[in-house]
C-alpha cells in the first residue's frame, strides 16, 4: 500500500510553492483554500470559529481520512501564534502542511504518518493580534494580545486557583473544539525564547512549588516529549542563545520552573481534555525579519515531524462489555499516575494513554463495579507509528444499561487547589493516594 501511494503520488497536483514571507489573513486562507481543493482526499479544511473582529480561526487536518476520526487513527494539533506578535509559529505552520501534502507519496516516512494520523494545524489562533502589529519588535507590540487587550495564554480555566477573566471568543472557540475530537497529543508555538516548556505551567505544593518546579503525574513523558523536538534543533538544544534569558539544559524548561502563570492552554489542554500539550518556544525574536524565516525552516523542520511521532509512544485500544458493545464514559488509567481529571473513554469506547516503555497496570473504572487491572509492556522498540494495542473485555456483574455521562467530565475549578502541601517529586505515593482520595470525595 506505502509503495503504491509513492507511485500515486508522483502523479498528484502541487500547490505553488510557498515563499518564505509573512502571510496576512488573506494571503493565508488563500494557500489553504487551495491546498484543500489540489489535495482534497488527504486534507480538510474549516473554521472553528472567528475572532473578536469576525476572522475565521482556520484549521487545516491531514490524513487518510481528513473529515472524520477513525478508529485507532490518534489525533494530533499544532496551534500557533496565539500571542499574535509571534509570528515564527505561523509561518513554520503553513510550510509544514505544504511539506506533508507534496510529500504524501514520495516520501515514505510522511506517507506512512499520513497513513496513520490525523493531523490538525492552526496557523494562527489569534489572527486579529497578526493584523494589529504595525511595527514588529523583537520583545513586544501591540498585537500580543487579542483585539479586546486580553492574553489569550491567561484566559483559560484554571486547575490551581480561579481565574476570573471574561473568556475570548478564541479561547471559547479552542475549549469547544476540543470537545469535539479526541486529541492525544498537541503543542502550541511561540517566540522569545528557545526552549521547550511542559506542564504545570502553574501550581501547588502538592505538584512542587517548594521545590520551585509544578510537576504532572506523567513527567517522565513530558520531559521525553520536550527533549525529542530540542534534540533535533541544534539552537535550542544548547539552551543558551538568547541573550538576557536564562539557560535551559538540553533545551527545556519545566514551565513553573521558568515562571509561574496562571489559565495557560497546555494546563488546560492536559487537565481537561485529556490531551498532553507542551509549548514550543522558537525564536529569541517574537517578529524576525522574513529573510529569517528559511533558517527557522530548516531548524525546525525534522523536530515539527519527530514530535508528531510521538503520538503513537504508549498503549490504546476499546474498552468492550461482555456482548462486545464499546463503552464510553469509562475511566482507564495507569495505577500509579491517576490524573486529577480522570481520563476516559470516548464515545467508541476508545482510550490513548501516553507512556514510555516499561510495564505498567490500567485501572479501567465503571461507576457501580469493581475496578478492573489488566498489565501492559511497552516494549523498548515500539511499533513504528502505532502505540500498542490492547482492546479490554470489562468483566460485568450484572446488568450494564448504560453509563452515566458527566458532561463536563471534571468541574472547571481549581481541582488542585484543595490537596494538602506535599510534593509531587518528594511524596509521589502520597501524592497519588491524596490526588485518588480527592476524587472518591469530590467528583
Amino acid at each position: 500500500m506505502d509503495f503504491a501511494r509513492l507511485c500515486l503520488g508522483l502523479l498528484l497536483p502541487l500547490v505553488a510553492a510557498l515563499d518564505f514571507t509573512y502571510h496576512h489573513q488573506e494571503e493565508m486562507e488563500e494557500f489553504l483554500k487551495n491546498v484543500a481543493q489540489n489535495y482534497s482526499s488527504i486534507t480538510h479544511l474549516h473554521s472553528i470559529g472567528k475572532s473578536v473582529k469576525g476572522r475565521n480561526l482556520w484549521v487545516l487536518v491531514v490524513g487518510r481520512s481528513p473529515k472524520e476520526h477513525r478508529i485507532g487513527i490518534p489525533e494530533f494539533k499544532y496551534v500557533a501564534n496565539m500571542h499574535g506578535d509571534e509570528t515564527v509559529g505561523r509561518e513554520l505552520l503553513l510550510h509544514l502542511i505544504e511539506y506533508l501534502v507534496t510529500s504524501d507519496g514520495k516520501d515514505l516516512e510522511i506517507t506512512r504518518l499520513i497513513n496513520s494520523t490525523r493531523i490538525h494545524i492552526m496557523p494562527s489562533m489569534n489572527p486579529d493580534g497578526f493584523e494589529a502589529v504595525k511595527k514588529p519588535d523583537c520583545f513586544y507590540s501591540n498585537g500580543r494580545e487579542n483585539s479586546n487587550f486580553y492574553d489569550l495564554n491567561r484566559n483559560f480555566p484554571d486547575a490551581f486557583e480561579f481565574n476570573n477573566v471574561s473568556r475570548q471568543p478564541e479561547t471559547v472557540a479552542i475549549m469547544e473544539w476540543l470537545k469535539t475530537e479526541t486529541f492525544v497529543l498537541s503543542a502550541n508555538l511561540h517566540g522569545g525564547a528557545l526552549v521547550a516548556s511542559y506542564p504545570f505551567d502553574n501550581g501547588v505544593p502538592a505538584t512542587g512549588t517548594l521545590h520551585s518546579r509544578s510537576l504532572s503525574p506523567d513527567d517522565d513523558v513530558f520531559q521525553h516529549l520536550a527533549n525529542t523536538y530540542a534534540s533535533r534543533n541544534l539552537n535550542m538544544k544548547k539552551g543558551d542563545q538568547c541573550k538576557n534569558k536564562m539557560n535551559f539544559p538540553n533545551g527545556i524548561t519545566n514551565g513553573y520552573s521558568w515562571y509561574p502563570l496562571k489559565g495557560g492552554m497546555q494546563d488546560y489542554n492536559y487537565i481537561w481534555a485529556q490531551c498532553f500539550e507542551i509549548t514550543l518556544e522558537l525564536s529569541c525574536c517574537k517578529y524576525p525579519r522574513e529573510e529569517k524565516l528559511p533558517l527557522f525552516w530548516d531548524s525546525n523542520r525534522a523536530s515539527l515531524i519527530e514530535y508528531i511521532k510521538q503520538v503513537h509512544l504508549g498503549v490504546k485500544g476499546q474498552v468492550f462489555d461482555h456482548k462486545g458493545n464499546p463503552l464510553h464514559n469509562v475511566i482507564v488509567e495507569v495505577q500509579d499516575r491517576k490524573h486529577i481529571c480522570p481520563y476516559k473513554t470516548n464515545k467508541f469506547g476508545e482510550y490513548y494513554l501516553l507512556l514510555l516503555p516499561g510495564s505498567y497496570t490500567l485501572n479501567v473504572t465503571v461507576p457501580g463495579h469493581d475496578p478492573h487491572l489488566t498489565k501492559v509492556i511497552i516494549p523498548k522498540k515500539s511499533q513504528d507509528f502505532s502505540a500498542v494495542k490492547k482492546d479490554i473485555l470489562f468483566p460485568l456483574r450484572g446488568q450494564l444499561d448504560s453509563i452515566p455521562v458527566s458532561n463536563p467530565p471534571c468541574p472547571m475549578t481549581p481541582l488542585y487547589s484543595n490537596l494538602p502541601s506535599h510534593s509531587a517529586a518528594t511524596k509521589p505515593s502520597l501524592f497519588l493516594f491524596l490526588v485518588t482520595l480527592f476524587h472518591i470525595l469530590f467528583k
